[in-house]
């Protein structure tokens, strides 16, 4: 069973390959360069026509797109890595609320800050744009750094406590982008924990090193 994922260094692919690798399932990976608008290319448009990434094939040839779609489909596709509870626990419910909420809040915050352009005609909109995006980004890892349970406990670093989840991937990585790798470990520590605790898991660290270093 071979997964095909679409995707870039440090990119919302990120998570996915993340939790491939925790599931141990063999994937082919193909680069997308954001740097070069690679997403937008029509031969890519003809696999994901949002233009956007990333995009998985599952082994059968369905095509997922959708960061938090694609985790939920890989954690029900492999119930034997455990990566999200049952559907009748509420823990699940806690961790698809705080996915939920990182990824419909964080990423047009995310997307005003990289490309500013699209919501100004006036180039001198631009660096306003961008400091209110990082603004806003911030006071939403603050209120998940508050009201999500986190205690920095090395012993019990996730959002469900001991248990680990695709939840703590994608806040994990998530919360380091637009600088917050400078930002986090003062700001928010639980959620910085959080981080440290993902990338340090065996089948991860090495992702996590080549994505971020």
């Amino acid at each position: 069973m071979t997964y095909v994922l679409y995707g870039d260094r440090g990119s919302g692919s990120a998570p996915i390959e993340m939790a491939l690798a925790e599931i141990g399932a063999r994937a082919e990976l193909c680069s997308v360069p954001l740097a070069t608008d690679a997403q937008l290319a029509a031969e890519y448009r003809r696999i994901n026509p949002m233009g956007r990434i990333p995009t998985l094939i599952l082994p059968d040839g369905t095509v997922v797109t959708e960061t938090i779609a694609i985790l939920l489909t890989l954690a029900d596709r492999h119930p034997e890595a455990d990566l999200l509870p049952p559907p009748a626990d509420s823990a699940r419910a806690v961790a698809l609320r705080w996915m939920v909420l990182a990824g419909a809040e964080g990423y047009p915050h995310v997307t005003r800050y990289d490309y500013p352009s699209r919501f100004s005609g006036h180039p001198s909109h631009a660096d306003a744009i961008r400091d209110r995006a990082q603004e806003m980004y911030r006071e939403l890892w603050r209120l998940v750094e508050a009201e999500a349970g986190l205690n920095g406990d090395p012993a019990r670093p996730y959002l469900l406590g001991e248990r680990f989840t695709v939840a703590d991937i994608y806040l994990a990585v998530l919360s380091r982008w637009l600088k917050g790798a400078s930002w986090l470990p003062e700001a928010c520590p639980r959620l910085a924990a959080l981080g440290r605790a993902v990338a340090a898991r065996p089948a991860i660290a090495p992702v996590w090193a080549r994505h971020f270093g």
